[in-house]
């Protein structure tokens, strides 16, 4: 047979890569044989070094190659395959560049498929079998091949490391246990494994659990926030068709409204035209007359005179003009200021509404919360745009600069407004505050009070409603104090005209600075705030005595914000 008398001839039309008869053959620069798939796929992989190598002699070529196939060679092979001859079994494949050989073959050695951690060598099929057939083998540990196995040896001493050191955490063959590691804690590396299994397979476990109850978790998330986007998608819907609904209702009554000014208007205007046209009637008539009487006091015949006298036309009852009175337009602009007061309220009500819907939002806000602000430039990010409200405003205050300044007058006055202070000088901001504010004050040459505060309610007394419901620095004769619930904590640090207010409404956080060439903290209030905020001032006598929501000043210097004299920084309410 082929196969039997040519075995020179199968091993030369074999492709080493494969290990199968040649494909497409052809021969690259150093003589070396090869399908031209195989090649083209070896060195495929070698394209991104542009340094292309033969896998036997590992000689390198560069550039690549151009490949043409062998025509001798493949004529071979379709020649020999005629006569019977058939690629290698597959039990007998030779190894390739990845793979790990026999140590015991000669020539072209064989896939290994086991290697032994006693001999420490690997096997083909036909070597291995002493070990499956002799006593002598019985012992001996085989494992799947490996390239590793010379790892297994000492180097100092080339034997085998059976032994392992719980001192060192390392491996060592015998002759080190009876030299460097003679009174350490030594254990077989086979036991060592053993015990280590047992902690791994614990550990697995471990992880096992963890992986589930994470899984477990992401699904849960997962149906979370598959329930937040249904229902915040529900919500946009409905509260479109709510404010739908409102624009409507805003647009039928502003229609309305249109309607009856145009009414009046158009009854205004016939009342005016009808006088009108009753005095252009009264005009003629008497120009009329007017020319009768002159025409007759030219008439120079006496008789004639006084017999035409008689019969001059009378005239009619007169339309006085006094009697004519003009209205006032104050109808028209009786409708417009009542629209402005509906509008205001609807702004106060969406205003209010608006913050208690951020308030609700935060509930569902899981991210950690981010870290409180530490420089000055850092609080700056949170500046805000706060104005004051004059219908909160005591009636011996004014209000100046954009509603941003309040001056105590000292005369109270007249006008009134249900919701404005009446037992002190104080005013609230417009703006309610959520989320993160900054904001600074600069005060005037009297005492002031520095005031965070819920809105007063009309059904509670502003006198138990002021200190139950607000936070309030207070400043005064170079002081500081701070007021809350009728308690009152004296307060120390540098003197400054100036004070700085931080508020993290969600954190439930209130920090007051003196704002000098540094930021100081005087006083941090760490509580729970339920309803929303806004920013008063509250001013002391004498007269002329002011404060004001000042712009905060750009620092020169991004300086860590100090803490006060006193360990107030942790102070809670």
């Amino acid at each position: 047979m082929a196969q039997q008398g040519n075995p020179l001839d199968q091993e030369r039309i074999s492709c080493s890569l494969c290990l199968d008869l040649l494909k497409g053959p052809v021969t690259i620069p150093c003589g070396h044989s090869y399908c031209m798939s195989c090649i083209n796929t070896h060195w495929d992989k070698e394209d991104e070094k542009n340094l292309h190598s033969c896998p036997q002699c590992r000689r390198i070529f560069a550039p690549r190659p151009v490949l043409v196939k062998c025509t001798m060679l493949a004529d071979l092979v379709e020649q020999l395959k005629k006569s019977g001859l058939q690629a290698a079994p597959a039990n007998h494949c030779y190894a390739g560049p990845e793979d790990v050989a026999c140590d015991f073959c000669t020539g072209r050695k064989l896939k290994a498929v086991k290697s032994c951690l006693v001999c420490l060598a690997s096997y083909c099929e036909k070597h291995l079998q002493p070990h499956y057939e002799s006593r002598t083998f019985e012992k001996h540990k085989l494992v799947d091949p490996s390239k590793e196995l010379q790892e297994n040896i000492c180097s100092l001493h080339g034997e085998v490391m059976k032994i392992f050191c719980r001192t060192d955490q390392q491996s060592i063959c015998y002759l080190c246990l009876m030299d460097k590691h003679k009174d350490h804690d030594t254990v077989s590396a086979a036991a060592e494994r053993s015990e280590r299994q047992k902690e791994l397979e614990v550990s697995r476990l471990n992880i096992q659990q963890r992986i589930q109850d994470r899984e477990k978790g992401v699904k849960l998330l997962q149906q979370e926030e598959e329930k937040i986007n249904l229902s915040a998608d529900k919500a946009v819907e409905d509260n479109e068709k709510i404010f739908s609904q409102l624009i409507c209702l805003i647009e039928e009554r502003n229609s309305d409204v249109k309607q009856q000014v145009r009414s009046q208007q158009r009854a205004e205007v016939s009342r005016v035209k009808d006088l009108q046209e009753k005095l252009q009637q009264e005009i003629s008539e008497l120009k009329r007359s007017d020319a009768e009487l002159q025409e007759l006091s030219h008439t120079k015949d006496l008789n004639q005179f006084l017999q035409n006298y008689p019969s001059v036309s009378p005239l009619s009852e007169s339309t006085e003009s006094s009697s004519i009175k003009i209205r006032p337009l104050s109808c028209f602009e009786d409708v417009t200021a009542a629209v402005s007061e509906v509008r205001d309220k609807l702004e106060d009500v969406l205003r209010e509404k608006r913050s208690n819907v951020l308030l609700t939002g935060t509930d569902l806000d899981v991210l950690l919360s981010e870290p409180q602000p530490k420089t000055r430039a850092e609080f700056l990010q949170y500046s805000s745009k706060i104005t004051l409200d004059p219908i909160t405003a005591d009636a011996c205050l004014s209000l100046s600069k954009g509603n941003k300044k309040v001056t105590f007058n000292g005369t109270p006055n007249d006008e009134k407004q249900p919701e404005r202070f009446t037992d002190r000088f104080q005013v609230l901001s417009r703006e309610s505050l959520t989320g993160r504010c900054y904001w600074e004050v600069e005060k005037g040459k009297g005492g002031i009070n520095i005031v965070v505060a819920y809105k007063q309610h009309k059904t509670v007394n502003e006198k138990t409603a002021g200190r139950q419901k607000s936070w309030a620095l207070g400043i005064f004769k170079d002081r500081y104090n701070f007021k809350h619930n009728k308690v009152q904590t004296p307060v120390s640090g540098p003197r400054s005209s100036r004070v700085g207010v931080y508020l993290d409404y969600r954190a439930g956080v209130l920090s007051f600075f003196s704002i000098t060439e540094t930021m100081t903290l005087l006083h941090r209030v760490q509580t729970t705030f339920t309803q929303p905020l806004y920013a008063g001032l509250h001013l002391f006598r004498p007269t002329g005595n002011s404060a004001e929501l000042s712009p905060p000043i750009c620092p020169q210097h991004h300086h860590p914000v100090s803490a006060a004299g006193q360990t107030l920084s942790a102070a809670r309410t």
